[in-house]
Formats: C-alpha cells, structure tokens, sequence
C-alpha cells in the first residue's frame, strides 16, 4: 500500500481501488436485482414443476398426497396429478404457464371424465378445447373427456397475468 511517504502515489491507487469497488457494486447489485425482478427469465428444465403460490414467483416441486389403499387395483382422483409453472411469456408480456396433467395410476388403470376445480380459468392463448375447457364456474374437463392411460400425460399452454390453482375433482376410473 502506502508505503512510502509520496502522498501522489497513494492518492491514485486509493482512487483506482474505490473506482473498483464502485464499479464491482454496480454490476453485482444489477445481477442480484436482474434475478429477483426477473422470476419469469428463468431457466427450467422440463421436469415436472408446480407453484405453491398463485403469483407463480415461487417455484418447487408440488408434494404429491397419497392415499393409503388396499389392494392393486383401486383407482381414484389421486391418480391424476396436475404439473404447472411458469414459462416464457407473450411478446405483449403477459406471463404463460405451462400445465401438464398426469396419470400416476400403479396398477395400469385408465381415468376418462377428468374434472379440475378452476375457478374462472381464461387464456389471452388460445387453448384446445378438445386438450382443456372450461365448462363452468370450478369445473374444466380435460382432454375432451376421454381415457388418460397409465403414465400417460396431457400438457397445454395458457397465458394470463396470474396462475390459476387447478385441482382434481372428479374422475372415472375405467
């Protein structure tokens, strides 16, 4: 550092180093600031991911319930799990999420008439209405009402300013 006594020298490397550490700040709080106020620029993999929220700011992996049953050949709406996260958005800038809905069924059975509680679901993006419709206040019928083998899956796209909470609520098990 400052070890001679030549206060010119000392004076350009003390201006150089907090020149330095102003400039490090800068781009490390812009790199913090870019992640937090950007949620919807990240990176994910296609693996299965839910929110636990309706903002979609906060994305986990959703736990998955299940029932204690007897017997391998019991089916019911717990066989049906239903994926959704955030992806890129429109060009306008409306956020779009990505839903995959699952058949988890262990024994090899297939569910048809698959009902989601949806509240009132709408899309600026069109969506199929043979893959996802809303029938009714809470109630959407997916994949037009026709079976979902085991380990199949149904996926659509839709895009609105937030997340909608979709749950299972009825399904026949064939």
């Amino acid at each position: 550092m400052c070890l001679y006594k030549r206060s010119g020298s000392c004076s350009v490397w003390l201006a150089q180093a907090l020149y330095l550490v102003f400039v490090l700040s800068f781009i490390i709080h812009g790199i913090v600031a870019e992640v937090i106020e950007s949620p919807t620029q990240q990176v994910t993999s296609r693996k299965l991911i839910a929110s636990n929220g309706a903002d979609g700011n906060s994305i986990k992996e959703k736990s998955i319930k299940r029932t204690a049953r007897i017997g391998i050949d019991t089916c019911s709406k717990d066989d049906v799990v239903i994926y959704q996260g955030a992806t890129t958005p429109l060009p306008s800038g409306i956020p779009t999420y990505t839903v995959q809905i699952l058949n988890t069924c262990m024994s090899g059975c297939a569910v048809s008439d698959i009902h989601l509680s949806c509240g009132w679901f709408s899309s600026a993006r069109l969506i199929n209405p043979t893959v996802f419709r809303r029938l009714r206040y809470d109630d959407c019928l997916v994949n037009d009402g026709g079976p979902l083998g085991s380990g199949q899956s149904i996926s659509f796209e839709y895009a609105n300013t937030y997340q909608y909470p979709l749950d299972v609520s009825s399904v026949v098990c064939n």
